[in-house]
């Protein structure tokens, strides 16, 4: 599971830098320092007596990271629940604008999720990243945590710094269960990047053939283009992408389309050398005889390139004889 937060702050180096960098929220003490490393090893009981030693419950490590925030990691919800109960601040901060209810979303942690909403977590705190916890629940597909935070008013319209939804964050890997829920709870269905791309045009992408689906299911314009006028048919081949081509074909996708530079999926499939895709392509009907912004055709851009495969289906006449 790739991580905004997690990653960053995650023990063994932690460990050392617990103890020996400097702090800048205040003067550290070691009964804060001993409370942060009795959550990470799940010792409820031991934190709850430095807690009566006098440790402040919302003391930072160097990186911003409180005790709450560790046992939410931990998944230990005896201790959340103790910190909580104790005047843990639900909506800390690190330095890296991570909150106890991102860390819960990049875990996925529901049980706790839910009792930090229930507490007055902020749906709409985002990351340095710009993600919220509905963006990364959603990015790794954790349906329940996308209903809990759906209820709580969160925005699936809200984007990140790339301009990426919570719709595009499920859609980029590849899961399908958070689609209907997002789209339900009001996700645009057609809101671009910062590349002028959909969540379709992104799945289609990455090859995800499921989202595609799903999302033309849920309404979904198969044809639509991003900033450079490519469409997921175009995307899909110059990948290399076949099961996602069939489907698109299947679909009903333009076959003829094409992007900014007179790009079609033909000629894309020929650029990128993949030769089942050029057989497949003009099995389905493909256009030979379109040109690019070059005044090439398919069958030029494979001479052009020098691919041979391309070359004997488009060009036979162009080829080698030897």
């Amino acid at each position: 599971m790739d991580s905004i937060c997690i990653s960053r702050l995650r023990a063994p180096l932690l460990v050392s830098a617990l103890l020996v960098a400097p702090v800048v929220w205040g003067a550290e003490t070691e009964l804060e320092t001993e409370l942060r490393l009795t959550v990470m090893i799940g010792d409820a009981e031991t934190a709850a007596g430095l807690l009566d030693q006098g440790a402040r419950v919302d003391a930072p490590n160097p990186f911003g990271k409180t005790a709450l925030m560790f046992a939410v990691e931990g998944d230990d919800l005896e201790t959340v629940a103790l910190l909580l109960s104790r005047g843990a601040d639900v909506n800390a901060r690190t330095v890296a604008g991570c909150t106890p209810l991102t860390f819960a979303a990049e875990a996925g942690h529901i049980g706790i999720s839910a009792l930090l909403l229930e507490r007055g977590a902020h749906v709409h705190d985002r990351t340095r990243s710009g993600w919220d916890a509905l963006m990364i629940a959603s990015r790794h597909g954790i349906t329940e945590m996308v209903e809990q935070l759906l209820f709580k008013d969160s925005d699936p319209k809200a984007a990140d710094r790339e301009g990426r939804t919570a719709l595009m964050q499920a859609a980029s890997k590849g899961e399908t269960g958070v689609l209907p829920l997002l789209v339900k709870g009001g996700a645009d269905l057609e809101a671009r990047d910062k590349d002028g791309a959909t969540a379709l045009l992104i799945a289609a992408d990455q090859g995800h053939v499921g989202v595609v689906e799903t999302l033309a299911g849920l309404g979904a314009q198969l044809d639509a283009v991003d900033a450079l006028g490519s469409t997921a048919l175009i995307l899909a081949v110059g990948h290399g992408h076949v099961g996602m081509v069939e489907r698109l074909l299947a679909m009903g996708a333009d076959l003829d389309r094409q992007d900014q530079e007179g790009t079609t999926a033909l000629m894309e499939a020929v650029a990128t050398d993949h030769a089942e895709l050029i057989d497949r392509l003009i099995q389905a009907g493909a256009r030979t005889d379109l040109k690019d912004k070059a005044g090439r055709t398919a069958a030029d851009i494979a001479v052009q390139l020098g691919h041979r495969q391309a070359i004997a289906r488009l060009a036979p006449e162009s080829s080698d004889p030897r």
